[in-house]
């Protein structure tokens, strides 16, 4: 289709270098610049943004690196409506409006109808959101149509069915997650390519996850080619599925964004030996992991303690590692504290359970940071 992108890799604008560590809207504007030059100088241009990413800073972001430095004709730039920010008609176009405003992009090349489950699916038709979006591309305001998707693949086929107008569909796919009984990547995958729909992958290293794999999985990758990076594997595993448009990376320095170009410039899909290996070392991850947490941070925004959760999940999964638990003591502790001085502490969670309703995987998060605060507050 014309409007594919000519590279696969997409600049996720979700997880950028930030100048305080506690603050997520504290972006490091110069270190962004650095990378969208480099992301742009080597071909790419696909941008994908949303209302609350980075603390809700990724949309002005994208004026300050992107829009205000580059002329519009050079790049794509995508961003989304999320049902949890609108209760109204009327709301859809103050929030489109509003995101026209911050980026200063004129016009989006992609739009997606954000995070679609079968709970916030009902929500968007009751407020007409489909035809809203077609109506805004008519308009010239967006040139394609889409959506995310976090569900099941009868609640994609529904979708597709229902819809046919969506150009394309945005998933969560990676080797770790493409059997899993709760993501079903390959599930999902399939009804979009029975559909004939170019896929977006989102999530293809799951938040780190698979960027900082253990080390009997790191041992894996690095017997089969020992020059590529941990997180390459991931990344090529996603891009190598047939009909996938653009593979969304949430680049959070200049190495991973070096990383990402060295080996996406020239794009070689896995063999079928390598993919093997993939699932090998996600065997490995799932005997591992504590909290299959992705750090996408659509939890926080509504929480009424100002919690950290991902960033919470993030520490108790590194020292629950078997290298990492006999060490007792860990500086995640003191880390855990100083989060916890800016917002709402583990303990402190009141079990009000939105923050489960909006999470993609969807984690038993209240349990969870019961799990977090017994193991940093005793």
């Amino acid at each position: 289709m014309e409007f594919l992108p000519a590279k696969k890799l997409g600049f996720g604008l979700m997880r950028m270098p930030v100048t305080d560590p506690a603050d997520q809207a504290s972006v490091d504007i110069d270190q962004v610049c650095q990378m969208v030059d480099a992301f742009m100088e080597n071909g790419f241009t696909y941008f994908d943004t949303a209302w609350m990413y980075n603390g809700f800073a990724s949309e002005d972001t994208v004026k300050k690196v992107l829009t205000s430095r580059y002329d519009r004709e050079k790049f794509t730039l995508a961003t989304k409506l999320h049902g949890g920010f609108i209760n109204t008609k009327a709301d859809r176009d103050k929030i489109f409006e509003k995101q026209l405003e911050k980026t200063g992009a004129g016009y989006f090349d992609y739009y997606l109808i954000h995070g679609i489950d079968e709970a916030l699916l009902s929500k968007y038709e009751e407020l007409d959101c489909f035809n809203w979006l077609l109506d805004k591309k008519e308009k010239g305001l967006v040139k394609h149509a889409g959506f995310s998707f976090h569900d099941s693949p009868k609640v994609l086929d529904k979708i597709l069915t229902d819809h046919p107008e969506m150009e394309f569909v945005q998933l969560q796919i990676n080797y770790l997650d493409w059997t899993s009984e709760w993501i079903q990547s390959k599930g999902c995958y399939d009804v979009a390519r029975k559909h004939g729909k170019p896929v977006i992958i989102m999530e293809p290293v799951k938040g780190g996850t698979l960027a900082d794999v253990p080390e009997a999985g790191q041992n894996i990758f690095r017997e089969a080619d020992p020059n590529l990076s941990i997180p390459s594997w991931a990344i090529r595993f996603a891009a190598s599925l047939d009909g996938v448009m653009v593979v969304l990376s949430g680049m959070s320095s200049t190495e991973q964004m070096n990383d990402n170009i060295s080996y996406m410039k020239e794009f070689i899909p896995l063999t079928e030996e390598e993919k093997k290996l993939c699932f090998k070392v996600a065997d490995v991850i799932n005997s591992k992991i504590a909290i299959p947490c992705t750090g996408c941070s659509y939890c926080t925004g509504g929480c009424p303690m100002q919690i950290a959760i991902p960033q919470y999940f993030s520490l108790y999964n590194e020292d629950m590692r078997e290298d990492m638990k006999k060490k007792g003591w860990t500086m995640n502790f003191s880390t855990y504290n100083t989060i916890g001085s800016k917002f709402g502490k583990a303990s402190e969670c009141i079990g009000c359970g939105q923050c489960e309703g909006v999470c993609p995987q969807h984690l038993p998060i209240v349990d969870n940071l019961r799990l977090v605060a017994a193991h940093y507050e005793g």
